[in-house]
């Protein structure tokens, strides 16, 4: 009778359902539970988009790391992470000094397996990652990422998994992000795998969403699959995971050998992810993503990038549908926006080469579809709007494309005298640890244990610094205050609280709250960031945070500065890609009228060049 260990996806659980992940606190509060139920043999703990959260709402995640891993190491509970090869924990490529710190941090905090995947499929990427995380102690799991395709054959992934157990790779990851593989086909693959490597590890990882996950499992585990992830309920089925209850029950029958589950400790860890949720983190998990969809079937886009999706996708809903009312146009709902955004996807996804839509690539698929909609619905151009990163990845930046991009692209690419590249994706990015130690010792920051202060900043810079300044908690605390009044405005007619007080560090700031389309009195009679000159109002493209630069390799603009026409002027960092803003013509930048990291909405004046 063959054994089928489980490991309990509690990261992803919460990245596929909204924005947001649990304090510190409260994942310490939940673990003991977690080990109570006795039936994972694995808890995927941190890694990806996770550890970039607790920035964003003004956490250590260095502190959070080390203190969640803890009781599970003494449980005998393996930890993994999430990591995203070339990029590391980020969306951007890292430098390969950058990347080597990567797993002796991880490995020093107590995570002992990384899950390293590239959205490509490019080995490229992945094998140097293998070789550092082993070189650190950690166990190296590669992974397949999972779609369907013309090009992504049963052969082509079984000859995947060949080169990265040749390279190394300890184990092997099916990473189904989408949940669009097809059950009998990754059985198939399973069993190639298995007929060149017997021994191999193999992980299988799926979501929900599109409704194959559960057959998927069943098909894997026949084929000789060794570890399952799950999820659990008030957090599994819908845009996230397979509930554990459901497949323990499944393989039981199907004639397995499981671990029992602690149905009271179930219940006790089901409670707490609900308090967690009732507290703050339900405030960014929007109802759809609770539902199983189909349609998710033709766009392919994964269960994790669903999560922040449907919050997303209420900003710029609102920013368009304010456009239309404007020009006289009908508004379009929630389920509008979202069918044109699956078909363009569908529309796009082939043009671009088939990148496996998982981060960053199903960002930038989607975020490229999402801009043709926008612009198109405008009467505008599709491809009128790329974001450098999008580029990078069409332009082989980040690795080879699976599939061949379509003429049409590489025309527009002419047009802008971009080349495309075949260059191993590591050499556009140089070392520069040297460069953000130097900065921290000249701000007096410490570097850290293990140097893990010096690795966060030289991973995040821009969220690390935001978060050393407070201004992330007082954003993340002003934003969740705003979302508490919407969510509990009185009635219409009826008076409601006009002001809330939120402390971060200490300090108490005080947050306007306005109802319906009326505008704080905070925020009408605001002083502007910067001095108004003359001019003409540069307009923010689109809903998101304006930064002055994207990275520490530029230089930001400054009144009084000349630009030309094309000439970059700031961007808009929107969907996790920074999209940029361009002068339309030559002229003087008179006047700055945002501050980096400042919330805009589409057509607030950000600048002014005369």
């Amino acid at each position: 009778m063959k054994e089928v260990k489980f490991s309990l996806v509690f990261r992803d659980m919460w990245q596929s359902a909204g924005k947001y992940q649990p304090r510190v606190d409260q994942l310490v509060k939940v673990a003991p539970a977690i080990i109570k139920m006795g039936c994972f043999d694995r808890v995927e703990t941190n890694g990806g988009g996770f550890e970039q959260v607790n920035l964003l709402y003004g956490e250590n995640p260095n502190k959070s790391v080390r203190e969640w891993t803890k009781p599970f190491h003494e449980a005998g509970i393996q930890t993994h992470m999430l990591d995203r090869a070339l990029n590391g924990l980020r969306m951007s490529p890292c430098p390969k000094d950058l990347r080597k710190l990567f797993y002796k941090v991880k490995k020093a905090q107590g995570t002992d397996i990384t899950r390293i995947f590239c959205g490509l499929n490019d080995a490229r990427n992945v094998i140097p990652s293998i070789q550092y995380a082993k070189e650190a102690g950690m166990i190296a799991q590669a992974s397949l990422c999972i779609t369907y395709s013309p090009i992504h054959t049963v052969e082509y992934y079984v000859n995947l998994a060949k080169t990265f157990i040749d390279a190394g790779a300890d184990e092997i990851c099916l990473k189904d992000m989408a949940g669009i593989g097809r059950p009998v086909s990754l059985g198939k693959i399973v069993e190639g795998i298995k007929a060149y490597k017997k021994d191999i590890v193999i992980q299988y990882h799926s979501h929900a969403g599109p409704g194959f996950n559960m057959a998927s499992i069943l098909e894997v585990c026949n084929a000789g699959c060794d570890y399952v992830d799950t999820g659990m309920s008030p957090l599994s089925w819908g845009t996230g995971h397979a509930d554990i209850i459901a497949v323990q029950e499944m393989l039981k029958d199907a004639g397995f050998k499981v671990k029992e589950i602690n149905m009271a400790a179930y219940m006790e860890v089901r409670t707490m992810i609900q308090e967690m949720c009732d507290d703050f983190l339900g405030y960014y998990i929007p109802d759809l993503n609770h539902i199983n969809n189909s349609l998710l079937v033709k766009p392919g886009l994964p269960g994790g990038m669903m999560g922040s999706l449907m919050t997303d996708l209420e900003d710029n809903l609102k920013s368009l549908n304010k456009w239309k009312v404007k020009n006289g146009q009908p508004e379009l709902s929630t389920d509008d926006l979202l069918i044109k955004l699956f078909d363009e996807v569908a529309y796009v996804w082939p043009k671009v080469g088939y990148p496996c839509l998982v981060t960053p690539f199903s960002q930038y698929v989607k975020n490229l579809a999402l801009m043709n909609v926008i612009q198109m619905e405008k009467g505008k151009e599709r491809w009128s709007m790329i974001a450098d990163t999008i580029w990078d990845m069409i332009l082989g930046k980040a690795g080879q494309l699976p599939g061949p991009v379509d003429p049409e692209i590489i025309e527009l690419a002419k047009k802008e005298g971009k080349e495309f590249e075949t260059n191993d994706p590591q050499s556009y990015f140089p070392d520069d640890l040297e460069e953000y130690k130097k900065k921290m010792q000249e701000k007096g920051w410490e570097l850290g244990q293990d140097d893990e202060e010096l690795f966060e900043y030289s991973m995040h810079p821009g969220q690390y610094e935001a978060y050393k300044s407070g201004k992330a908690k007082a954003d993340f605390e002003k934003d969740l205050a705003e979302r508490k009044a919407k969510k509990n405005a009185p009635a219409a007619g009826a008076e409601g609280p006009k002001s809330v007080t939120v402390q971060v560090n200490g300090v108490n700031y005080k947050v306007e709250i306005a109802y319906g389309d009326a505008v704080p009195a905070a925020a009408a009679g605001a002083a502007p960031a910067a001095p108004v000159g003359e001019g003409e109002d540069v307009l923010a493209p689109l809903e998101g945070k304006f930064y002055l630069v994207k990275d520490n390799s530029e230089t930001a603009k400054k009144v009084g500065d000349s630009v030309q026409a094309g000439d970059v002027l700031g961007y808009i960092e929107a969907m996790k890609t920074f999209n940029a803003i361009k002068a339309d013509k030559a002229g003087v930048i008179t006047a700055i009228l945002a501050n980096s990291g400042d919330s805009v909405e589409e057509d607030d004046p950000i600048m002014k060049m005369a």
